[in-house]
């Protein structure tokens, strides 16, 4: 192998160590699990759910998105706004096209911002 020939074995072992002492200690922590937990079944664990109580309707009726939209574009933008912090770093360091790069990806920013409070995604109306 051509890279064995820039690395020592010595190099491969505290990497090897590592990886033992990872597989013995899951190892010892499952086997703790399973012998440390209790095994004995009641009529709330073996019931359809487990938080000891039926549902109180079918889980068929229709549900208002309005939650799960806000979340989807508060993850969007959350994502978006983390491309920024390694640009801040930086700042002083990076070339006019970096620059330039960074200034269109805040104005697609505010494009999307702009849309979704034009069309009133962002309004809460149930409360």
């Amino acid at each position: 192998m051509i890279f064995l020939n820039f690395y020592t074995f010595e190099d491969y072992t505290k990497l090897l160590v590592l990886f033992g002492f990872s597989i013995v200690l899951s190892i010892i922590l499952l086997f703790a699990s399973y012998v440390l937990s209790k095994k004995e079944a009641y009529t709330e664990k073996l019931s359809t759910y487990e938080c000891g109580f039926e549902p109180y309707e079918d889980a068929r009726n229709q549900f208002d998105v309005q939650f799960y939209l806000i979340a989807i574009i508060y993850l969007i933008f959350d994502i978006e706004v983390v491309f920024l912090y390694p640009w801040a770093v930086v700042t002083n360091e990076i070339s006019a096209i970096g620059f330039s790069t960074i200034l269109d990806f805040l104005v697609e920013l505010w494009i999307g911002f702009i849309f979704l409070w034009r069309t009133r995604i962002l309004t809460w109306v149930h409360f």
